[in-house]
């Protein structure tokens, strides 16, 4: 059987941004680049979150960052990653540097907490309203 866990982790996700109040688009697992940019053009979101639970979130993650910034207008849009990053293990924060130096606006590595989120998401918000 082919596991449900992607699909679970983005079901924990929209929930919990739906309980805030935000609207979610959710796209599903293993979304193509291509296909993720176009909704991003067409949508316009205030916030795309990418999840990853298979371990290859740094490489995916840095590849779809330079799609989503090649896009004019999706420069401004604050893009953020989270979950299992590479198959190392918590290390020493540098997969973390270089996803925000290629335009991730946010880092969420696995077993870190979901109140790390909830602030990035609060100043978000703060950082909208001014």
């Amino acid at each position: 059987m082919v596991s449900d866990s992607h699909t679970w982790n983005l079901v924990f996700l929209q929930l919990l941004l739906e309980e805030l109040g935000h609207r979610v688009t959710n796209l599903g697992a293993c979304v193509p680049d291509d296909l993720l940019v176009a909704e991003c053009r067409r949508l316009d979101p205030d916030l795309v979150v990418v999840s990853s639970v298979n371990g290859h979130g740094f490489n995916d993650g840095m590849r779809l960052i330079g799609a989503l910034r090649s896009c004019p207008g999706l420069l401004a849009t604050p893009v953020v990653i989270g979950g299992k990053l590479g198959i190392a293990g918590a290390g020493d924060g540098a997969p973390a540097r270089a996803l925000l130096a290629a335009g991730f606006d946010g880092v969420f590595e696995e077993g870190g907490s979901v109140e790390a989120f909830l602030e990035f998401l609060q100043s978000l918000s703060a950082r909208v309203l001014l």
